[in-house]
């Protein structure tokens, strides 16, 4: 038996809540290992759609156990408001259910409203943050000024750190023309939220420990996807963590030999949110019609998502800098009905044909893709469940892909449901 880790193999949204939701059958337990409440899962069971941001998807599922790692960045009062809207659909969520690492940085108001006074000042230059404190949470974890899970405990102790986080941010404020902020009523709003959040909170770094030396099955759950790693993403268009296989060991406690097959999660096609780089992007009737197919719209912030053709290139590297063993590919039947498809095999950088993104950011901003088509496919993809159900052309598109990619594809989903999903290796029978 193997641990799995599941990364998006694109820029996010690529269908993993489903995917996760599909494996936390099989595992005991479910981790979510860096990001926070700026990534989103859409999870579909017996016709009920549970919307998730901060929670790791198992906690759907009774008798499993969700956990939040240390590589997380935790706000207190979304993941409460969050556990509340479980709770008005049935789900119980309690401290047997979800544990939160003592040593998780949490965010403040504070983060969001730098985030958020940030992208404004911005203008033109925005990255396209989702306004929710992410990347300011994670400055204070580096600069070793941020609140933390476990400071909840001892509330008595918090003004010096409190007054430490100050320096930095009243600081901000004052260059960005915005009022101080106050010591007490941070303190007070932190002592308000803590006996909401301590029941949950857990040395989970040991639990995982345990559990694993029994044989307990663990699902490593990652949230965004790998081009928008803080390191091998497009940069500086990125999420403020690594999202990479890689993280799940620092980012939740264990060592890497804990970590065990890497499932890449790839949609059929391309989609990115917000600003940066997109080299299949189409902008015509084709991109918009691939859009209104596949309720391209963000979980988490509703924004629309750009649309493209499946981009080879980048999912070979990613396959690459984040380790993956194996790729779901999901929104096969978006696909269908389309006369002809695109898949991009290569890209044109100033004439020069390269087969990986450049790291620079006007190199990216200049490439273009050099196309392979296929001829598409009339029936209907929906709902299959094995490869005797796919069309031939269909069938072609995906072994195309493979090839491309140098990875097997090991598992297809044909539709929202988790039930239509084509199985060829079961991740955790490595």
């Amino acid at each position: 038996m193997a641990n799995v880790v599941v990364v998006g193999a694109q820029w996010g949204d690529e269908g993993k809540g489903k995917i996760v939701d599909w494996l936390s059958e099989r595992a005991d337990i479910v981790v979510r290992f860096q990001g926070g409440h700026n990534a989103g899962h859409t999870l579909v069971i017996g016709g009920t759609t549970y919307k998730l941001s901060l929670l790791p998807s198992g906690v759907v599922r009774p008798g499993k156990v969700g956990v939040i790692g240390n590589g997380v960045v935790v706000d207190p009062w979304a993941l409460i408001a969050e556990i509340d809207r479980l709770r008005e659909q049935g789900v119980a969520v309690s401290g047997e259910s979800l544990r939160i690492a003592e040593n998780a940085t949490l965010i403040l108001p504070l983060h969001r409203e730098l985030d958020q006074m940030r992208e404004e000042a911005a203008g033109a230059g925005k990255i396209g943050t989702t306004g929710r404190g992410i990347g300011p949470a994670y400055e204070d974890k580096v600069g070793r000024r941020s609140i933390r899970a476990q400071d909840l405990k001892n509330l008595g102790t918090l003004g010096p750190k409190v007054d430490r986080i100050l320096a930095h941010h009243n600081a901000l404020r004052r260059g960005l023309g915005k009022a101080e902020l106050d010591k007490d009523q941070i303190i007070a709003e932190l002592s308000e939220i803590a006996p909401k959040i301590l029941p949950y909170i857990d040395v989970t770094w040991d639990l995982l420990d345990r559990e694993r030396k029994a044989g307990k099955r663990i699902l490593f759950e990652g949230a965004q996807g790998a081009l928008l790693d803080i390191d091998h993403g497009t940069y500086p268009f990125v999420t403020s963590s690594n999202t990479v296989a890689a993280q799940a060991a620092t980012g939740s406690g264990v060592g890497p030999r804990a970590v065990g097959y890497v499932l890449g999660i790839a949609k059929a096609y391309t989609t990115r949110v917000g600003s940066g780089p997109f080299p299949t992007e189409l902008f015509d009737d084709v991109g918009q019609l691939i859009g209104e197919k596949g309720h391209e719209f963000g979980t988490v912030t509703g924004r629309a998502r750009r649309c493209g053709w499946f981009d080879a290139v980048l999912v070979r590297q990613t396959i690459k800098v984040a380790g993956i063993d194996g790729i779901a590919l999901t929104k096969l039947d978006v696909l269908d009905g389309f006369k002809e498809l695109k898949i991009c095999v290569g890209y044109d950088l100033d004439g020069e044909r390269i087969d990986r993104l450049p790291a620079g950011q006007n190199a990216q901003e200049r490439v273009k893709p050099i196309w392979e088509t296929f001829e598409g496919w009339s029936q209907s993809t929906c709902g299959a469940r094995s490869w005797a159900e796919l069309p031939a052309q269909a069938v072609k598109y995906v072994r195309r892909i493979e090839e491309l990619i140098g990875c097997p594809v090991t598992l297809l989903s044909t539709s929202p449901e988790r039930d239509d999903t084509i199985l060829m290796k079961d991740p955790f029978e490595d």
